[in-house]
């Protein structure tokens, strides 16, 4: 590999993209042309109409307009935070179609995914996305292959659910590229010495989170997390966490003072309070992806959940806001 040419990564950055996933994309990278003492990693930062691109706590970088960008990448990531379901930027979305025309690699780092999927990118391809839009994204492609994983390398797709994942994805493709030891340098370089695998989950897990002994109700609850448009009923869920309905049903009153089932709907009526506060997506929309069979009996159960209802309480905000 010495003497080869330095491998081209492009970084398109939307609006409002989150700095952490951004830092924690391109600094492995750097490290690695450090670390190595020569250039491997060759970085292009681009925008639709380039100049300085301002992420999420106001700080940017210099951008090149993406017309005016060499399309000999290797990989390119689109880096996206806020609201990417609303995002439909036509020279963005046909830019990146013509890069997968001419064989070049794509990726998604935190939001970044529902951006390629907007552009019809993913299909057939296995990817990830930040744990916040998941159900919105298997609402709008119920054919997609979403997984809920740190990262998700797929043949020519390289997704990663943002945060510090995407430095979990860099060490696996310097490995891939530059060998395991250069990857463990630049892990060390961060003294990020714990580095996750693919599968790692992306939320604390429910025995954590909400602080369960008891294996059965932590395994039902984690199904629950695990099926919030797609609900199991309440035999389904004792039954797959190994004990009867009744003994589950004691467990939740005993540790959440209410019915499994009606913890179960909480976790689906606080997911959809936090879909909606994506203004893409439509009431309906987020009734589909929280389980709910039509748009009225979703409106009728947030309203008894919260006190109003699902339009009323977007136009007002989530409290504190």
């Amino acid at each position: 590999m010495r003497g080869s040419p330095p491998r081209r990564y492009g970084f398109v950055l939307i609006d409002g993209y989150a700095l952490m996933s951004m830092a924690s994309a391109v600094e492995p990278l750097r490290a690695a042309n450090l670390l190595s003492g020569r250039a491997l990693f060759e970085l292009t930062f681009l925008s639709a109409d380039g100049g300085w691109q301002r992420s999420s706590v106001d700080s940017a970088f210099e951008t090149l307009p993406l017309k005016a960008a060499r399309p000999d990448f290797d990989v390119v990531f689109v880096v996206a935070g806020g609201e990417p379901m609303g995002y439909r930027d036509p020279r963005v979305l046909g830019w990146l179609r013509r890069l997968d025309r001419g064989g070049v690699a794509l990726g998604g780092i935190s939001g970044g995914a529902a951006i390629l999927a907007a552009a019809g990118l993913l299909r057939a391809r296995r990817f990830t996305i930040h744990w916040q839009h998941v159900d919105a994204m298997r609402a709008r492609y119920p054919d997609a292959l979403i997984e809920r994983r740190l990262f998700v390398i797929d043949r020519d797709r390289f997704t990663c659910a943002g945060g510090m994942a995407p430095l979990d994805m860099m060490h696996a493709l310097i490995a891939a590229d530059f060998g395991a030891e250069l990857a463990r340098q630049v892990s060390d370089w961060f003294i990020h010495t714990g580095i996750r695998s693919a599968e790692a989950p992306q939320q604390l897990d429910a025995t954590r989170k909400y602080e369960l002994r008891h294996p059965a109700l932590a395994a039902a609850v984690e199904l629950m997390a695990s099926h919030i448009a797609d609900p199991l009923k309440l035999s389904d869920l004792a039954h797959l966490s190994g004990i009867g309905m009744r003994q589950l049903d004691r467990l939740a009153q005993a540790h959440f003072g209410k019915s499994a089932m009606r913890f179960y709907r909480g976790l689906r009526l606080e997911k959809a309070a936090e879909l909606l506060r994506q203004p893409s997506l439509s009431l309906t929309e987020v009734a589909a992806a929280t389980g709910f069979a039509s748009p009225s009996h979703f409106s009728r159960a947030f309203k008894e959940e919260f006190g109003t209802g699902p339009g009323a309480w977007r136009q007002a905000g989530p409290p504190g806001r």
